[in-house]
């Protein structure tokens, strides 16, 4: 393949991984908001483990980006 495709789907592929990373983290902070709307007192065990969750993530996508890219 020509260099300029392989650096057009790895821009793809970094970007793909970015934008679910995005969804997810989001996703992770709706629910964590609507958990501690339903039971304040739960708010720093449900924060923690939404912090965590969120670090995962993002852990991956940084991941997922670095083999796109070198890929």
């Amino acid at each position: 393949m020509d260099e300029s495709t392989v650096m057009s789907l790895a821009g793809i592929g970094a970007g793909i991984a970015a934008i679910g990373a995005g969804i997810g983290i989001g996703k992770i902070g709706g629910a964590a908001m609507e958990a501690i709307a339903r039971q304040p007192e739960a708010a720093g065990k449900i924060q923690t483990a939404m912090i965590i969750a969120a670090a995962l993530i993002e852990g991956v996508a940084l991941f997922a980006v670095v083999v796109a890219l070198i890929g």
